[in-house]
Protein backbone atom coordinates (compact mmCIF):
# COMPACT_ATOMS: atom_id res chain seq x y z
CA UNK A 1 0.00 0.00 0.00
CA UNK A 2 1.37 3.34 -0.91
CA UNK A 3 1.31 5.99 1.65
CA UNK A 4 2.94 9.76 1.42
CA UNK A 5 3.86 12.18 -1.40
CA UNK A 6 4.30 10.27 -4.65
CA UNK A 7 7.36 11.34 -6.75
CA UNK A 8 6.69 11.69 -10.49
CA UNK A 9 10.46 11.95 -11.69
CA UNK A 10 11.71 13.94 -14.69
CA UNK A 11 13.28 12.09 -17.45
CA UNK A 12 16.77 14.14 -18.42
CA UNK A 13 17.48 14.52 -21.62
CA UNK A 14 21.03 15.74 -23.95
CA UNK A 15 20.76 18.73 -25.72
CA UNK A 16 20.86 16.25 -28.96
CA UNK A 17 17.53 14.38 -26.92
CA UNK A 18 19.03 11.34 -25.42
CA UNK A 19 18.17 9.86 -22.16
CA UNK A 20 20.90 10.90 -20.08
CA UNK A 21 21.00 7.60 -17.37
CA UNK A 22 23.56 9.22 -15.31
CA UNK A 23 21.62 12.75 -14.45
CA UNK A 24 18.36 10.28 -14.24
CA UNK A 25 19.95 8.36 -11.55
CA UNK A 26 21.35 11.36 -10.02
CA UNK A 27 17.56 13.24 -9.77
CA UNK A 28 16.15 10.03 -8.38
CA UNK A 29 18.65 9.83 -5.73
CA UNK A 30 17.70 12.89 -4.47
CA UNK A 31 13.79 12.85 -4.45
CA UNK A 32 14.16 9.36 -2.77
CA UNK A 33 16.62 10.62 -0.42
CA UNK A 34 13.82 13.62 0.38
CA UNK A 35 11.50 10.86 1.82
CA UNK A 36 8.38 10.30 -0.63
CA UNK A 37 6.01 7.72 0.06
CA UNK A 38 6.75 5.85 -4.02
CA UNK A 39 8.37 7.06 -7.00
CA UNK A 40 6.58 7.03 -10.43
CA UNK A 41 8.91 6.14 -12.77
CA UNK A 42 8.29 7.09 -16.94
CA UNK A 43 4.53 8.60 -16.40
CA UNK A 44 3.66 11.91 -17.46
CA UNK A 45 6.12 14.08 -15.54
CA UNK A 46 8.68 11.65 -17.22
CA UNK A 47 7.36 11.93 -20.71
CA UNK A 48 6.29 8.75 -21.24
CA UNK A 49 4.92 9.82 -24.72
CA UNK A 50 7.71 10.38 -25.80
CA UNK A 51 9.88 7.35 -24.94
CA UNK A 52 10.63 3.97 -27.07
CA UNK A 53 10.63 0.71 -25.78
CA UNK A 54 14.56 -0.20 -24.86
CA UNK A 55 14.87 3.51 -23.52
CA UNK A 56 11.90 2.87 -21.03
CA UNK A 57 13.61 -0.46 -19.89
CA UNK A 58 16.76 1.43 -19.05
CA UNK A 59 15.12 4.45 -17.57
CA UNK A 60 12.75 2.00 -14.79
CA UNK A 61 16.13 -0.66 -13.92
CA UNK A 62 17.84 2.56 -13.60
CA UNK A 63 14.93 3.93 -11.29
CA UNK A 64 14.73 0.24 -9.48
CA UNK A 65 18.36 0.41 -9.25
CA UNK A 66 18.82 3.74 -7.31
CA UNK A 67 15.65 3.30 -5.12
CA UNK A 68 17.00 -0.27 -4.31
CA UNK A 69 13.71 -1.14 -2.18
CA UNK A 70 13.31 1.89 0.15
CA UNK A 71 9.96 2.66 -2.01
CA UNK A 72 7.57 1.15 -4.27
CA UNK A 73 8.62 1.78 -8.01
CA UNK A 74 5.44 2.48 -10.32
CA UNK A 75 6.29 2.55 -13.89
CA UNK A 76 3.96 3.58 -16.79
CA UNK A 77 2.71 1.73 -19.77
CA UNK A 78 -0.23 3.02 -22.27
CA UNK A 79 -0.69 3.31 -25.68
CA UNK A 80 -1.93 0.77 -28.02
CA UNK A 81 -2.41 -2.50 -26.56
CA UNK A 82 0.23 -3.62 -27.97
CA UNK A 83 2.41 -1.17 -26.70
CA UNK A 84 1.10 -1.09 -23.32
CA UNK A 85 1.35 -4.97 -23.25
CA UNK A 86 5.43 -4.08 -24.02
CA UNK A 87 5.71 -1.33 -21.94
CA UNK A 88 4.19 -3.92 -19.18
CA UNK A 89 6.23 -6.72 -19.93
CA UNK A 90 9.72 -4.74 -19.64
CA UNK A 91 8.39 -3.02 -16.52
CA UNK A 92 8.32 -6.12 -15.11
CA UNK A 93 11.81 -7.43 -16.50
CA UNK A 94 13.52 -4.23 -15.50
CA UNK A 95 12.26 -4.71 -11.25
CA UNK A 96 9.24 -2.25 -11.20
CA UNK A 97 7.08 -3.27 -8.48
CA UNK A 98 3.93 -1.79 -10.28
CA UNK A 99 2.29 -0.12 -13.13
CA UNK A 100 0.57 3.43 -13.87
CA UNK A 101 -1.72 2.19 -16.85
CA UNK A 102 -2.38 5.38 -19.10
CA UNK A 103 -4.95 5.69 -20.84
CA UNK A 104 -5.07 4.19 -24.98
CA UNK A 105 -4.16 6.28 -28.02
CA UNK A 106 -6.36 8.52 -29.26
CA UNK A 107 -9.29 6.42 -29.77
CA UNK A 108 -12.73 7.06 -28.46
CA UNK A 109 -14.21 3.90 -26.90
CA UNK A 110 -17.53 2.33 -25.06
CA UNK A 111 -16.76 1.45 -21.67
CA UNK A 112 -16.34 -2.43 -22.42
CA UNK A 113 -13.45 -1.75 -24.52
CA UNK A 114 -11.85 0.33 -22.47
CA UNK A 115 -12.56 -2.58 -19.93
CA UNK A 116 -10.85 -5.12 -22.29
CA UNK A 117 -7.90 -2.83 -22.71
CA UNK A 118 -7.23 -2.81 -19.14
CA UNK A 119 -7.86 -6.78 -19.14
CA UNK A 120 -5.36 -7.30 -21.59
CA UNK A 121 -2.37 -5.11 -20.21
CA UNK A 122 -3.71 -6.74 -16.64
CA UNK A 123 -2.97 -9.98 -18.47
CA UNK A 124 0.43 -9.02 -19.76
CA UNK A 125 2.28 -9.07 -16.58
CA UNK A 126 1.13 -9.91 -12.20
CA UNK A 127 2.44 -6.54 -11.19
CA UNK A 128 -0.23 -4.35 -9.82
CA UNK A 129 -2.08 -1.90 -11.56
CA UNK A 130 -3.23 1.39 -11.21
CA UNK A 131 -5.73 2.53 -13.86
CA UNK A 132 -5.68 5.91 -14.64
CA UNK A 133 -9.20 7.87 -15.17
CA UNK A 134 -8.22 11.02 -17.42
CA UNK A 135 -8.42 11.89 -21.57
CA UNK A 136 -10.57 9.60 -23.54
CA UNK A 137 -10.25 6.24 -20.76
CA UNK A 138 -12.88 8.03 -18.61
CA UNK A 139 -14.71 4.97 -16.48
CA UNK A 140 -18.14 4.86 -15.35
CA UNK A 141 -19.11 3.40 -11.93
CA UNK A 142 -20.09 0.00 -13.58
CA UNK A 143 -16.63 -0.08 -15.65
CA UNK A 144 -14.58 1.00 -12.56
CA UNK A 145 -16.25 -1.50 -10.52
CA UNK A 146 -15.79 -4.51 -13.23
CA UNK A 147 -11.63 -3.26 -13.04
CA UNK A 148 -11.27 -3.02 -10.22
CA UNK A 149 -12.27 -6.77 -8.88
CA UNK A 150 -9.66 -8.15 -11.51
CA UNK A 151 -6.73 -9.37 -9.78
CA UNK A 152 -3.73 -7.09 -9.88
CA UNK A 153 -5.67 -4.04 -10.29
CA UNK A 154 -5.27 -2.00 -7.01
CA UNK A 155 -5.73 1.35 -7.44
CA UNK A 156 -7.84 3.88 -9.33
CA UNK A 157 -6.45 7.32 -10.11
CA UNK A 158 -8.01 10.17 -11.46
CA UNK A 159 -7.18 13.25 -14.19
CA UNK A 160 -10.62 14.51 -14.74
CA UNK A 161 -11.69 16.39 -11.95
CA UNK A 162 -14.89 15.36 -11.80
CA UNK A 163 -15.39 14.98 -8.07
CA UNK A 164 -19.31 14.31 -8.55
CA UNK A 165 -18.53 11.27 -11.20
CA UNK A 166 -15.36 10.39 -8.69
CA UNK A 167 -17.26 10.48 -5.53
CA UNK A 168 -19.51 7.90 -6.73
CA UNK A 169 -17.07 5.85 -8.24
CA UNK A 170 -14.87 5.65 -4.93
CA UNK A 171 -18.31 4.53 -3.02
CA UNK A 172 -19.30 1.93 -5.42
CA UNK A 173 -15.59 0.31 -6.14
CA UNK A 174 -15.43 0.26 -2.28
CA UNK A 175 -18.75 -1.10 -1.81
CA UNK A 176 -18.24 -4.06 -3.80
CA UNK A 177 -14.48 -4.79 -2.51
CA UNK A 178 -15.81 -4.78 0.69
CA UNK A 179 -17.07 -8.66 1.08
CA UNK A 180 -13.34 -9.33 -0.23
CA UNK A 181 -11.66 -7.17 1.66
CA UNK A 182 -9.42 -6.08 -1.16
CA UNK A 183 -7.01 -3.33 -0.56
CA UNK A 184 -8.04 -0.83 -3.04
CA UNK A 185 -6.19 2.71 -3.15
CA UNK A 186 -7.79 6.04 -4.98
CA UNK A 187 -5.57 8.56 -6.24
CA UNK A 188 -5.99 12.37 -7.36
CA UNK A 189 -3.77 12.64 -10.75
CA UNK A 190 -4.21 16.14 -11.43
CA UNK A 191 -1.67 18.75 -12.99
CA UNK A 192 -0.39 20.34 -9.49
CA UNK A 193 -2.73 17.99 -7.56
CA UNK A 194 -2.29 20.20 -4.43
CA UNK A 195 -4.52 23.31 -5.26
CA UNK A 196 -7.65 20.15 -5.76
CA UNK A 197 -6.25 17.94 -2.71
CA UNK A 198 -8.42 19.59 -0.41
CA UNK A 199 -11.95 19.03 -2.28
CA UNK A 200 -10.30 15.27 -2.99
CA UNK A 201 -9.87 14.59 0.24
CA UNK A 202 -13.55 15.38 1.20
CA UNK A 203 -14.93 12.16 -1.22
CA UNK A 204 -12.30 10.27 0.68
CA UNK A 205 -9.34 10.36 -1.82
CA UNK A 206 -5.93 10.90 0.54
CA UNK A 207 -3.29 10.30 -2.25
CA UNK A 208 -2.07 12.64 -4.95
CA UNK A 209 0.81 12.93 -7.29
CA UNK A 210 2.77 15.64 -6.65
CA UNK A 211 4.87 16.75 -9.78
CA UNK A 212 6.29 19.87 -7.12
CA UNK A 213 8.12 16.49 -5.48
CA UNK A 214 10.51 17.16 -8.44
CA UNK A 215 12.02 20.12 -7.84
CA UNK A 216 11.09 21.57 -4.76
CA UNK A 217 10.46 18.36 -1.91
CA UNK A 218 10.58 20.63 0.96
CA UNK A 219 7.16 22.77 -0.42
CA UNK A 220 5.62 19.17 -1.45
CA UNK A 221 6.01 17.53 1.92
CA UNK A 222 5.08 20.86 4.01
CA UNK A 223 1.91 21.05 2.38
CA UNK A 224 1.31 17.33 2.53
CA UNK A 225 2.24 17.37 6.18
CA UNK A 226 0.06 20.63 6.76
CA UNK A 227 -2.89 19.09 5.20
CA UNK A 228 -2.59 16.25 7.23
CA UNK A 229 -2.24 17.94 10.72
CA UNK A 230 -4.95 20.76 9.83
CA UNK A 231 -2.78 23.15 9.77
CA UNK A 232 -5.00 26.27 7.76
CA UNK A 233 -2.99 28.70 7.95
CA UNK A 234 0.09 27.42 6.53
CA UNK A 235 -1.99 25.56 4.05
CA UNK A 236 -3.69 28.98 2.74
CA UNK A 237 -0.27 30.53 2.71
CA UNK A 238 1.27 27.35 0.30
CA UNK A 239 -1.49 27.59 -2.01
CA UNK A 240 -1.77 31.48 -2.13
CA UNK A 241 2.30 32.55 -2.32
CA UNK A 242 3.07 29.08 -3.87
CA UNK A 243 0.99 26.75 -5.60
CA UNK A 244 -2.02 29.05 -7.05
CA UNK A 245 0.86 31.16 -9.03
CA UNK A 246 2.56 28.00 -9.97
CA UNK A 247 -0.89 26.80 -11.91
CA UNK A 248 -1.32 30.27 -13.48
CA UNK A 249 2.02 30.07 -14.98
CA UNK A 250 1.16 26.27 -15.67
CA UNK A 251 -1.93 27.08 -17.76
CA UNK A 252 -0.60 29.54 -19.79
CA UNK A 253 1.29 26.92 -22.48
CA UNK A 254 -0.38 24.03 -23.06
CA UNK A 255 2.33 21.05 -21.98
CA UNK A 256 4.08 22.69 -19.46
CA UNK A 257 2.58 20.46 -16.62
CA UNK A 258 6.05 19.07 -18.16
CA UNK A 259 8.49 22.09 -18.91
CA UNK A 260 8.02 23.72 -15.51
CA UNK A 261 8.63 20.50 -14.31
CA UNK A 262 11.79 19.88 -16.12
CA UNK A 263 12.87 24.01 -15.34
CA UNK A 264 12.54 23.56 -11.89
CA UNK A 265 14.93 20.76 -11.55
CA UNK A 266 17.26 22.18 -13.57
CA UNK A 267 16.93 25.27 -11.55
CA UNK A 268 17.42 23.16 -8.71
CA UNK A 269 20.94 21.92 -9.71
CA UNK A 270 20.06 19.13 -11.93
CA UNK A 271 20.42 19.60 -15.53
CA UNK A 272 17.18 17.80 -16.62
CA UNK A 273 17.47 19.05 -20.40
CA UNK A 274 15.44 19.93 -22.67
CA UNK A 275 11.58 18.71 -23.59
CA UNK A 276 10.81 16.00 -26.49
CA UNK A 277 8.16 17.57 -29.02
CA UNK A 278 5.60 17.98 -29.08
CA UNK A 279 6.13 19.66 -25.90
CA UNK A 280 8.13 22.89 -25.60
CA UNK A 281 10.81 24.30 -23.34
CA UNK A 282 10.09 27.10 -20.67
CA UNK A 283 10.70 30.86 -22.09
CA UNK A 284 12.84 33.18 -19.97
CA UNK A 285 10.63 35.35 -19.28
CA UNK A 286 8.42 32.58 -17.53
CA UNK A 287 11.73 30.62 -16.11
CA UNK A 288 12.09 34.65 -14.17
CA UNK A 289 8.19 34.12 -13.31
CA UNK A 290 8.79 30.35 -11.88
CA UNK A 291 12.11 31.32 -9.48
CA UNK A 292 10.34 34.15 -7.96
CA UNK A 293 7.49 31.71 -7.30
CA UNK A 294 9.81 29.00 -5.42
CA UNK A 295 11.42 31.88 -3.83
CA UNK A 296 7.84 32.83 -2.53
CA UNK A 297 6.87 29.13 -1.01
CA UNK A 298 10.34 29.24 0.65
CA UNK A 299 9.99 32.73 2.16
CA UNK A 300 6.50 30.95 3.63
CA UNK A 301 8.34 27.90 5.30
CA UNK A 302 10.91 30.20 6.40
CA UNK A 303 8.34 32.35 8.47
CA UNK A 304 6.94 28.91 9.29
CA UNK A 305 10.28 27.93 11.03
CA UNK A 306 10.54 31.21 12.51
CA UNK A 307 7.27 31.00 14.28
CA UNK A 308 8.08 27.52 15.60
Amino acid sequence: MLDGVLFFPVTPFTASSEVDYDLLAAHIAKGVDAGPGGVFIACGTGEFHALELEEFGKIVRTAVDVVAGRVPVYAGAGGSVAQAKAFAVAAKANGADGILLLPPYLVTMPQAGLVNYTKAVAASSDLPLIVYNRGNARFTEESAVEVAQLPTVVGFKDGTGDLDQVGRIVRAVLDALEPSGKPFQFFNGLPTAEVSQQAYRAIGVTLYSSATFAFAPELALAFYRSLDSGNEKLTAALLREFFHPLVRLRDKVPGYAVSLIKAGVTMEGIEAGPVRPPLVDISAPHLEELTAIVAAGRAVLADELAVH
